[in-house]
């Protein structure tokens, strides 16, 4: 695709941090479990939206400093960098396990609509993570933000899937997360494909 490099490399690691255990992943099958598919299925909705959001700041807003600024593309290229590099640091040290509840409750749909799409818009980690993949992907001369989109909405594809067999499979994912190191042997191999990125984005040139 025009002004995209390695378009498979990008949708095969987006397929293996998708898979990573995190917070999203916890959201919707604590909803799943506690509210059956309905609720599973609002949570999702609720994500999915929140990730349209980021995709269009992080797409409009990389592409204009981009265009404009050598300067503020090195600031954005760097601490891009580092923070992948921290995440993937983070993700192999860490050896504990996920906890997810199965309390069963009863919340109305809007709620957890809501729920998702706040708990996704308003967490820096989901823009800071947009702003530090992106741009590697993306060639240095593109002049508008319709490559960054289509990342964005490629990432959202992926995520889409992912989470929909999440809440299908709720019940023995989160039974399986619960008896072995599955989620363990996960961070860690995400956090290798972190710090690779991360280490990538520095060969960046504008």
């Amino acid at each position: 695709m025009e002004n995209i490099t390695d378009y498979l490399g990008f949708i095969g690691a987006v397929i293996i941090l998708s898979i990573t255990p995190g917070a999203d992943t916890i959201f919707i099958l604590t909803k799943s479990i506690a509210g059956g598919y309905k609720q599973g299925f609002a949570s999702v909705a609720g994500i999915i939206c929140g990730l349209f959001v980021h995709t269009a700041l992080a797409a409009f807003g990389l592409s204009i400093i981009l265009m404009t600024s050598s300067l503020l593309f090195n600031i954005v290229k760097i601490a891009g960098a580092a923070y992948l590099i921290y995440l993937g640091i983070m993700a192999i040290k860490s050896k504990s396990n996920i906890i997810i509840s199965s309390e069963k409750a009863t919340v109305s749909i809007k709620k957890t609509f809501r729920q998702g799409f706040f708990t996704n818009i308003l967490n820096p980690k989901v823009a800071l993570f947009f702003l530090a993949l992106l741009p590697q992907f993306v060639n240095i001369n593109a002049s508008t933000p319709v490559p960054f989109l289509i990342l964005g909405l490629t990432f959202i594809a992926i995520g889409t899937v992912w989470s929909l067999f999440l809440v299908a499979a709720s019940s023995y994912i989160s039974s399986s997360l619960r008896t072995s190191n599955f989620s363990s042997y996960l961070n860690k191999i995400s956090g290798v494909i972190f710090i690779i990125l991360g280490l990538n984005i520095l060969r960046i040139k504008n």
